[in-house]
């Protein structure tokens, strides 16, 4: 019995172990091992230069403020988000009638490429032009077509990524916490009716306890994808001429370093790679801790 059913665990999950160990352990594993070296244009370097790629990227201004820069682009879009997210799961899990179809719409964005949304906001919505949305609707109002894009100063490109940003995501973390909102059992809503609390009283009291669990997962999941921001960044801003370089995001900024037109240096990326990770590592346990203290 334990050995069929020892076998029927692997079956199911050998090939996600696998894939695992094949296309993110082994990556991270070689990503380390290139941080070591002189590795441009090739991914078998043969000059060990130790923390000299560590050293330069460290140095590296450019690097630097795309890592500050997004710490507070995550310390503006997790709140932002999680509030959101929190107030739409609300309001939809209430609804009676056509609840799945509020549910779907909203999730809807979530679904859509990352690619494919950016176009939109940068084609459609915030085009600078007159037949844009934005500026349409501002036009309406009395206001006048803005470059929402092109303008550094002020930097109104980050409406454009911060809206874009929020489109896409909150509808996936309202669903985690509609299905956290279902867990709470019914007697205890009953119970603080029954007590004369108020409805502040028992959203405090009862709904928030109810989804802390959720509101951390959310809470760490914001923000490890506020510093893997990639796709709208690199799409609506293409390779970021004329914008401060803070506007880069630490993954644009690395792919330029790794990838780029100028030289590929595998092993200076691979060690800003390295950096990032930890960054992210840093700061999830540290917002782990500080969870379980409020709790």
């Amino acid at each position: 019995m334990t050995r069929g059913a020892t076998r029927t665990f692997w079956l199911f999950v050998g090939p996600f172990a696998a894939g695992l160990l094949l296309f993110t352990y082994l990556p991270i594993g070689w990503s380390a091992y290139l941080s070591l070296f002189d590795a441009r244009n090739t991914v078998t370097p043969t000059d060990f230069t130790g923390f000299d790629n560590y050293r330069d990227i460290l140095t590296d201004r450019a690097f630097l403020d795309s890592i500050g820069t997004f710490t507070l682009f995550a310390v503006f879009i997790i709140p932002t988000t999680v509030v959101l997210a929190l107030v739409l799961a609300l309001l939809v899990n209430q609804i009676r009638f056509a609840r799945a179809f509020f549910q779907s719409v909203f999730f809807l964005p979530f679904a859509c490429s990352y690619v494919v949304a950016s176009l939109v906001w940068k084609m459609s919505l915030f085009s600078g032009v007159d037949s844009g949305v934005v500026n349409t609707v501002l036009g309406w109002f009395g206001g006048s077509p803005r470059a929402w894009i092109g303008t550094v100063d002020p930097p109104l490109y980050w409406v454009v990524l911060v809206t874009a940003r929020l489109w896409l995501q909150l509808g996936f973390y309202m669903i985690l916490l509609i299905a956290a909102l279902r867990r709470i059992p019914r007697y205890h809503y009953e119970a603080a009716a029954i007590d004369g609390a108020t409805p502040w009283q028992s959203f405090r009291h009862v709904t928030l306890p109810g989804l802390r669990g959720a509101l951390i997962a959310v809470l760490t999941l914001n923000l490890i994808n506020a510093y893997q921001a990639f796709d709208e960044f690199y799409n609506i801003l293409g390779d970021s001429r004329g914008y401060p370089p803070f506007a880069r995001p630490p993954l644009v900024y690395l792919y330029y370093t790794s990838l780029g037109s100028g030289g590929q240096d595998l092993g200076r990326g691979s060690a800003g790679a390295v950096i990032l990770a930890l960054v992210i590592a840093l700061a999830t346990l540290l917002s782990g801790r500080v969870f379980r203290r409020a709790r």
